[in-house]
């Protein structure tokens, strides 16, 4: 019998237009490898619309906040709706970038120092001596990232502006010089290492989603054991984590702090993109996965009790 597939998309984050470009990629590929697809574009009636369907799995297309914070997946469990990537617990940690890196540290795996604080004493003056970065506690796509450098006398402003959508919280961690690396975990199996080039000031939402916005090298041009070592804090990431099904794991790697140099784990992703650029996909294909096959084996990994 043929699996009814309803994969979740657009939502309602600000990565929305993202979401519905991983969900309509997921869906073609999933109808193309025999499933039957029901695109369901995610809104306050999502419960209903998922009664309604009843599909034998959800597939988690999803960014942001509602999709990947823990909330889609608690009603998922509530309609017994299996579904992809991680669940309720793990999602609503990873989410938020503190919980996660007390976790994270707790495992043993090195991350940055950081302050959490209110945007008002963010912006009132340095918080943690400058170079660091300022980014929302809970939210993805690095949306309101920014890097404050060593000779800026005040923090941006921008963070008061009326427009901001970045919630009332931020982190401000000290900023780490060097190489940006990934690595996507799949079941229990590190994929490749890939190396991040951008030639704007960090791998930000337009370097993410725009063609031509960064530049992926897989497998990362870096020495054999650190390339090891981040597969390895990536599969702890994601068991720390209490992650299934798919994740990635973002890194920083500063060759010039000392004879190994210094490798530290920014955050987890467990929604990670899923789009024509995006690096989970170029991962698995480097390691003999095509996006069909990808796809598929979430679905067929999909579960309650996540």
């Amino acid at each position: 019998m043929t699996k009814h597939v309803a994969v979740l998309m657009g939502g309602l984050s600000n990565e929305r237009a993202v979401s519905l470009r991983s969900g309509r990629g997921c869906a073609e590929a999933l109808a193309r490898s025999g499933y039957q697809v029901t695109e369901v574009d995610v809104g306050h009636d999502v419960a209903a619309v998922l009664s309604a369907l009843k599909p034998d799995v959800a597939f988690n297309a999803l960014h942001g906040r509602f999709g990947e914070d823990g909330t889609i997946q608690g009603l998922l469990e509530y309609l017994r709706i299996p579904y992809t990537h991680s669940g309720v617990l793990a999602s609503a940690m990873a989410m938020d970038k503190h919980q996660a890196k007390i976790v994270f540290k707790a495992a043993g795996i090195p991350v940055t120092d950081h302050v959490v604080a209110n945007r008002a004493e963010v912006a009132r003056a340095h918080v943690m001596a400058p170079p660091y970065v300022i980014k929302p506690v809970a939210d993805g796509s690095s949306n309101g990232i920014f890097i404050v450098k060593a000779d800026q006398s005040h923090p941006p402003q921008e963070i008061l502006g009326a427009d901001w959508k970045g919630g009332e919280m931020l982190m401000v961690e000290r900023y780490v010089p060097g190489r940006e690396l990934t690595c996507a975990v799949m079941g229990d199996v590190a994929l490749g290492v890939t190396e991040i080039v951008t030639d704007l000031a960090f791998y930000n939402y337009e370097a993410k989603y725009s063609a031509g916005g960064s530049h992926h090298i897989i497998p990362a041009p870096i020495q054999p054991k650190i390339y090891d070592k981040v597969q390895n804090m990536a599969l702890k990431a994601h068991a720390a984590m209490g992650c299934r099904g798919v994740s990635r794991t973002d890194f920083r790697f500063n060759e010039q702090a000392g004879p190994d140099g210094e490798l530290v784990c920014l955050e987890i992703n467990t929604q990670p993109g899923m789009t024509e650029v995006s690096l989970v996909p170029e991962q698995a294909r480097h390691a003999g996965h095509s996006f069909e096959e990808l796809v598929s084996w979430m679905v067929e990994d999909a579960s309650c009790n996540r």
